[in-house]
């Protein structure tokens, strides 16, 4: 089968929270996993270690992710590229709670931006 054809006969997965608060969704729930598990034990929770290890070792873990889901991508393997980019939102949030950022932040950011060109959107952005 070929991937348009793979691609068309998938059906879109109903968004059970269209409308609801977005605390009902995954991300924000996870977010909030993660922000429980920032004080627990290292020895039993992967979570607790990354935050152990600090900021720039979380970070490092984001950019690996980034790459295993990049090479996911061009390998064309959705399923691959699902579980990867899964990886990658999950130690991607882990690295704002490190940081203070919360996702509500990002949301706002994201919203921010609906319906401007992606151009006119990165011309409005201060250059340092």
């Amino acid at each position: 089968m070929t991937k348009d054809k793979r691609r068309s006969s998938r059906k879109p997965k109903a968004d059970k929270d269209d409308g609801a608060e977005t605390a009902d969704h995954v991300l924000d729930r996870l977010a909030a996993v993660i922000a429980e598990r920032q004080g627990a034990d290292p020895e039993t929770s992967y979570t607790a270690r990354l935050f152990e290890k600090g900021t720039a070792k979380i970070a490092q873990k984001v950019g690996e992710e980034a790459v295993e889901t990049v090479i996911e991508a061009v390998r064309g393997k959705p399923d691959l590229l699902a579980e990867e980019s899964a990886d990658l939102l999950y130690h991607l949030l882990v690295l704002w709670s490190a940081a203070n950022v919360a996702p509500q932040d990002v949301w706002a950011a994201l919203e921010a931006r609906v319906g401007v060109s992606g151009l006119d959107e990165k011309k409005s952005r201060k250059t340092d």
